[in-house]
């Protein structure tokens, strides 16, 4: 698997930017079937940093209704990854 194809987008939530700030982890969403050396690598070459730790998580698709119609949201992993102490990862939030 290419590692541009492995991290899709972060997560920046509430939570995600305090586990930044507090802890030094950042959260992606990440593809299924990446695995955790996979997220690391990936993780390391695009933003050139030394990974500590990641941590995954798949999440289930949940029941999604409009009316008459019903249908599922994908299923999602989640990944969150450790960085070292004095590194960071430059990302660009909205305000």
């Amino acid at each position: 698997m290419d590692i541009r194809q492995v991290i899709k987008r972060p997560v920046i939530t509430e939570k995600a930017t305090l586990l930044k700030e507090v802890s030094n982890k950042y959260v992606f969403v990440v593809d299924k079937s990446a695995n955790k050396n996979q997220i690391k690598q990936a993780v390391e070459v695009l933003f050139k940093v030394e990974v500590e730790k990641v941590n995954t998580s798949v999440f289930a698709g949940k029941l999604h209704r409009m009316g008459a119609h019903a249908g599922y949201r994908p299923d999602w992993k989640k990944a969150v990854v450790t960085v070292k102490k004095g590194q960071e990862i430059k990302m660009v939030e909205e305000a």
